[in-house]
């Protein structure tokens, strides 16, 4: 008889501080600010005969990497088709609407997203921890579902069924 259960990843060290701004429309855009985020990842597998799933730590150990990539930086949208993006050699100019927002290169994340929400960043991160297909099939997943919070209450999620 096969056995589904559903591991639930949901540490306090998969978390990253980032600014943004959300673009709303071609004339309208929130301020520049930040926020705390807290991501939660579950995988829906299979138990084996001997009451495993598999070692998880893989992807509790890809989720803090991913988290430690965006920690501490401005988040922009590559995609976005209101903001265009120049690069000066050691800046990023972002263009939205008459603005012109100079970022130092070192203080960025530029994701391919269409913006940063909280939406687009649990499919960004659900696009990051479904790259490796072999390895999702070797530890028998069937579904990951990854939620971003922005805060307490508050989150986007994107799930993938296998």
């Amino acid at each position: 008889m096969t056995r589904l259960t559903v591991v639930e990843i949901q540490k306090e060290e998969n978390s990253f501080s980032a600014g943004h701004f959300t673009i709303f429309s071609a004339t309208d855009r929130e301020d520049l600010h930040g926020h705390n985020y807290y991501v939660s990842l579950a995988l829906t597998v299979m138990i084996d005969d001997n009451g495993l799933a598999f070692d998880y730590r893989v992807y509790k150990q890809q989720l803090q990497s991913l988290c430690k990539l965006l920690d501490r930086h401005f988040l922009l949208p590559s995609q976005s088709k209101y903001l265009r993006l120049e690069d000066t050699g050691d800046m990023w100019i972002a263009h939205y609407a008459d603005e012109r927002i100079p970022f130092l290169k070192r203080d960025v994340v530029i994701l391919p997203v269409t913006n940063v929400t909280i939406e687009e960043l649990s499919h960004w991160f659900l696009e990051q921890l479904s790259i490796d297909k072999p390895m999702l099939d070797r530890h028998g997943i069937k579904d990951i579902t990854v939620k971003v919070f922005n805060g307490p209450g508050q989150s986007g999620s994107a799930c993938c069924g296998r």
